[in-house]
């Protein structure tokens, strides 16, 4: 009967911190991810989760668990296949210490990923985010806060834990403006900024007077805002927003969208996929895809060069013999 409290221990504070040296948000997912777990089985064994065995985690519950995420949990596909991925990660660090539960970690390890819908991406038209943008009441503190924030959003295309994390020191302004930030994966990355973007950033910084290190969208008691934060501020915007753009009634905006209307207007705006990946911080050029997919515009340019269906092909013969001469030079 092995303890699993010892070996979950073990996993985040050895394997996870001390070897991986995983990112704090990867930590909160996986710790996530347990509590859920845990939860479940010890209604399902009877007992606290501390006095849990490795046993007790087989392949059965583990599929009752997913199941459970989706049916009562109400989460999608890609959720579930998110706990799945911090399970098994537990399970291969587990399987060289615990060679006794071979067939178990094995049984588990063999659940498989669920394949999921590929949805368009949703994005906003110009209009749109004329609206949104012109929501904020730029005569308070706070409304010129929320608008150059979401001006910033849309114009960098930075992930809403990226904005969320920028700092003061964070925004060069000189000759090239741009903005410093640590993205998904730990990767930093520069933003270039458009000068009327930096412009307003210098007032801002003249504004916050405020030490390098302290975050660039202060909240009410001078820290940094959270992610669901700025998720609230936008939603309250874009509330505001639909009285002069009814179409927002209809259309789902959280922060990510913001970025992919971003991604979407460099597309349109005939920027490579390479240089968009670069400019979002992808790990791949491929992701980028899924904007192609998303941009209709693109799409009806492409058809428009090619023959409608049913015309009759065939050369171009003037009928008059002073066309004829001016075609023939």
């Amino acid at each position: 009967m092995t303890p699993l409290a010892p070996l979950l221990e073990a996993f985040f504070t050895e394997r996870l911190r001390r070897q991986k040296g995983a990112s704090p948000n990867t930590v909160a997912a996986y710790r996530d991810a347990f509590r859920l777990l845990l939860h479940f089985a010890q209604r399902r064994q009877g007992r606290a989760a501390s006095n849990l065995t490795l046993s007790d985690l087989d392949a059965p519950l583990i599929g009752a668990f997913l199941d459970h995420l989706e049916t009562e949990r109400r989460n999608r596909a890609r959720t579930r296949n998110a706990r799945l991925a911090a399970i098994r990660s537990f399970f291969h660090f587990v399987a060289p210490r615990e060679p006794a539960h071979a067939a178990l970690i094995h049984r588990v390890l063999a659940i498989p990923q669920k394949r999921c819908d590929r949805r368009v991406v949703n994005f906003l038209t110009r209009p749109e985010v004329d609206a949104i943008l012109a929501s904020p009441d730029q005569t308070r503190w706070m409304g010129r806060r929320d608008h150059l924030l979401l001006v910033l959003a849309v114009e960098t295309g930075l992930r809403v834990s990226e904005l969320a994390h920028l700092r003061l020191c964070d925004v060069v302004l000189g000759a090239a403006s741009y903005l410093r930030c640590y993205g998904k994966g730990r990767k930093e990355r520069m933003t270039p900024l458009s000068r009327r973007t930096a412009a307003r950033l210098r007032w801002w910084l003249h504004e916050r007077k405020a030490a390098p290190t302290d975050p660039l969208f202060p909240a009410r008691h001078g820290g940094a805002l959270s992610r669901d934060a700025i998720e609230r501020l936008l939603t309250k915007h874009t509330a505001a927003a639909t009285a002069a753009c009814p179409t927002l009634r209809t259309k789902p905006v959280s922060p990510h969208v913001l970025r992919h209307t971003t991604a979407v207007n460099l597309l349109q705006a005939g920027v490579d996929r390479a240089v968009i990946a670069l400019i979002l911080g992808h790990e791949s050029v491929e992701t980028t895809q899924m904007y192609l997919d998303a941009d209709l515009a693109t799409k009806e340019r492409a058809l428009a060069r090619t023959a409608p269906v049913g015309a009759k092909h065939g050369r171009f013969r003037p009928s008059d013999s002073l066309l004829a001469f001016l075609q023939a030079l």
